[in-house]
C-alpha cells in the first residue's frame, strides 16, 4: 500500500483517457494513469479500425491503443496497473481516490475517462464472432458489410438508428425485436417502417450465433416470444443494440448524472459540478461513442484542467491548494 500524489490523475485507459494524459504530460501535471480492468477499453475488442483519422490502411483497434499508451508513456504519463474502488469528490481539489491493490491517489484534478461497455445479450455464439460478423456498433463497423446481408437486435432509438444507418451500405437490413412493437421515438419508427431496404421480425429473440465453414457469422438462431418456435436468419453481419452502460457505478451519489447513468457535464464542456473533476469520453457521452470523440474530449479535459490548476495556489513542496476566491471569480 502506498499513497501517489499527483497533479492529474485520470481514471480510464481509452482513447479518452491517453489523449487527456498526452495533453495532460506536456502541460507538467505528471498525470497518473489508472487503468483499470479494461487497459485500451472498447477498442481493445474491436478489430478493424477504418474510421480513425491519419491511418490510410484498416488498422487494428488493440494496436491503436498500444500506440496511445506508448505515447503518453513517451510524454510523462505514469500508467498504473491498478482499479479504483472509491473516491471522495466532496470536497473539490484535492481529489482522493482507492484502488483495489489499498493504494490512495490524491490529485488536484480529476478525469473520469471510465468509458461505457455496450450491452450484449448473452448467447452463445455472440462473444466468440466478435469481429467476425457480430458487432455492437454499426457506424464503426458498418462499412466492412457493403452489399451484405446485415441484422440488428433491439427495438429502441439505438436498434433504429443502427438499422438506417446500415441502409447507406446494405441494401437487405433486418431488425429483430422481441416485441410486436418498437419503443423508438415515433419519427425514427416512421423512417425505418417505411424504409425500402429494412424488413423487420416482430416477437423473435436470438438464441445463438453460427458460424458458417469460414469461421464467420453465417446465420442467427432464432424463438418466437409468443409461439415459441424456431427458426433461423442468415445474415454476413449481426448488429447488437440493446443499449450502452456507462462505468458510473463509482460517482454514484458522488457526481450528477442523467437518467442512464451518464455523467452530466456544462454543455460542450467535460467539467462537472465539482471543480477540478472532468468526465471525458463515453462516460459522458451517448451520442456519437466513437473513439475521435473520445480522443477530442480528453484533449478538452486536459486543457480545462490546465486551466483550473492556474488557479490554484502552490504550496512549498510544489503541490496545489484550492484559492476559493480565485477559482470562484
Amino acid at each position: 500500500m502506498a499513497t501517489h500524489r499527483t497533479k492529474m490523475l485520470i481514471i480510464g485507459s481509452g482513447p479518452a483517457g491517453y489523449s487527456a494524459a498526452i495533453y495532460g504530460a506536456r502541460a507538467m501535471m505528471e498525470p497518473i494513469v489508472v487503468q483499470g480492468l479494461q487497459p485500451g477499453g472498447q477498442l481493445t475488442i474491436t478489430t478493424d479500425v477504418e474510421n480513425y483519422p491519419g491511418f490510410a490502411d484498416v488498422i487494428q483497434g488493440p494496436w491503436l491503443m498500444e500506440q496511445m499508451q506508448k505515447q503518453a508513456e513517451h510524454v510523462g504519463t505514469r500508467m498504473m496497473w491498478d482499479t479504483i474502488v472509491d473516491v471522495d469528490v466532496a470536497g473539490g481539489s484535492p481529489v482522493k481516490a482507492v484502488g483495489d491493490s489499498g493504494d490512495e491517489y490524491i490529485a488536484d484534478v480529476l478525469v473520469i475517462a471510465t468509458g461505457a461497455q455496450a450491452k450484449w445479450l448473452g448467447v452463445p455464439g455472440e462473444m466468440e464472432l466478435g469481429g467476425k460478423g457480430v458487432s455492437a456498433c454499426a457506424t464503426c463497423d458498418g462499412f466492412f458489410y457493403r452489399g451484405k446481408k446485415v441484422a440488428v437486435i433491439g427495438g429502441g432509438n439505438t436498434a433504429v438508428e443502427e438499422a438506417l444507418y446500415l441502409t447507406n451500405h446494405s441494401d437487405d437490413v433486418t431488425l429483430i425485436h422481441r416485441r410486436d412493437e418498437l419503443r423508438a421515438e415515433k419519427i425514427l419508427q416512421e423512417r425505418l417502417l417505411n424504409h425500402p431496404k429494412i424488413s423487420v421480425i416482430w416477437n423473435k429473440t436470438v438464441e445463438s450465433f453460427e458460424a458458417g465453414p469460414n469461421g464467420a457469422l453465417h446465420h442467427l438462431n432464432l424463438r418466437d416470444t409468443v409461439t415459441g418456435d424456431a427458426s433461423t436468419l442468415d445474415a454476413d453481419g449481426a448488429f447488437v443494440a440493446i443499449g450502452h452502460a456507462p462505468a458510473t457505478e463509482l460517482f454514484k451519489g458522488k457526481l450528477p448524472m442523467d437518467e442512464s447513468g451518464y455523467l452530466l457535464t456544462e454543455p460542450g464542456s467535460p467539467k462537472t459540478e465539482v471543480p477540478g473533476v472532468f468526465a471525458a469520453g463515453d462516460v459522458t457521452d451517448h451520442v456519437y461513442r466513437q473513439a475521435v470523440t473520445a480522443a477530442g474530449m480528453g484533449c478538452m479535459a486536459a486543457l480545462d484542467a490546465e486551466r483550473f490548476l492556474a488557479h490554484l495556489e502552490i504550496d512549498a513542496d510544489g503541490h496545489a491548494h484550492a484559492a476559493k476566491e480565485a477559482v470562484a471569480g
